[in-house]
């Protein structure tokens, strides 16, 4: 089997118990495990892969409560280091009526920019392995340069990897400090999955189509655009596309919602016998069609990883879809 590496942050986020609220005006908040990383390796581990999680968690009770979901969720949790030098990291959420969030982030630093590349020295990454990335934790830090570090091993490894910038802007001292952050790093990716929200601040460009095609730099062969409730679609560096108009459904909570969809897209890579890059352009519209329905059925619960569905729903809502 394919193994999936994840590697960023991993925190406690804290869920609003009503819609409709200014971040201010909250009175009562339900901690969820969160974090991209965190989100992306749990759901590919549900729907049944090899996840491997690369971060850091304070030695406080939010790091055990993250450590112990993960394993409960089949995520392996071997490159999960501990510290005293700093807490694990928090995210206090709202939800507008859609279910659409405002964060606020605690972190100053948290324990996953503490992130040390001797934590990764003992890791053999091979050719089938897929390495996923976001930007939360491209900010000047140790965890910045640990992520060079792998990003190398896995290339020279002959290994896939795929970057979702999945841009918070709070977490970044100014907007271009981000942007180019994000610039700088896409260029590794073998894959990028970009939002139709991100679109235009990471490149620049107004028109869809000249953006889409902006991002593709370095090794890019492939392009993941997410349209929220309009679906999903891939565009290929050489030419081609595929897409799928997504699923409706009742929307409670968007949270992670962008994480369980790509790591949907990372199971199908992983179970496939061929390449990454070949089973997007020979199996395309079937990866995004798992993929969206893994991100539909999970803004119909609340929180991150507790509202991933496994295989048998994601079958079972297909099949009965309309």
């Amino acid at each position: 089997m394919k193994r999936l590496y994840t590697i960023g942050e991993a925190l406690i986020d804290f869920i609003p118990s009503e819609k409709g609220r200014k971040l201010k005006d909250v009175d009562g908040f339900e901690p969820q495990v969160g974090g991209a990383p965190a989100n992306v390796a749990a759901a590919h581990a549900i729907l049944g892969g090899e996840s491997h999680l690369l971060t850091q968690l304070g030695t406080d009770a939010f790091g055990d409560r993250i450590l112990e979901l993960l394993e409960a969720k089949g995520v392996h949790t071997a490159y999960i280091t501990r510290t005293h030098e700093a807490n694990t990291g928090l995210a206090f959420v709202s939800l507008d009526e859609a279910g659409n969030r405002d964060f606020s982030f605690y972190r100053n630093p948290s324990a996953d920019l503490l992130y040390d590349s001797s934590a990764v020295s003992g890791i053999d990454f091979a050719k089938s392995d897929l390495l996923h990335f976001c930007s939360v934790d491209l900010v000047g830090s140790v965890m910045k340069e640990t992520h060079r570090t792998v990003i190398q091993k896995v290339k020279e490894a002959g290994g896939t990897i795929v970057f979702d910038p999945n841009i918070r802007l709070p977490l970044w001292e100014d907007e271009e400090a981000c942007r180019k952050a994000v610039r700088e790093f896409m260029g590794f990716a073998d894959i990028i999955k970009v939002s139709d929200e991100e679109l235009e601040f990471i490149t620049g460009i107004s028109g869809e189509s000249a953006a889409l095609s902006a991002l593709f730099t370095g090794d890019t062969e492939a392009v993941i655009y997410t349209k929220g409730p309009l679906g999903s679609e891939i565009l290929f560096r050489e030419g081609g596309r595929c897409e799928h108009p997504g699923f409706e459904v009742e929307t409670i909570d968007t949270t992670g919602a962008g994480d369980a969809f790509i790591g949907a897209v990372l199971r199908k890579l992983s179970s496939d016998s061929g390449s990454a890059l070949e089973t997007l352009r020979q199996n395309g519209p079937e990866v995004l069609r798992f993929a969206n329905a893994v991100g539909a059925l999970s803004t119909s619960k609340r929180g991150a990883i507790t509202s991933i569905p496994d295989q048998g729903e994601v079958e079972a809502f297909i099949r009965d879809y309309r």
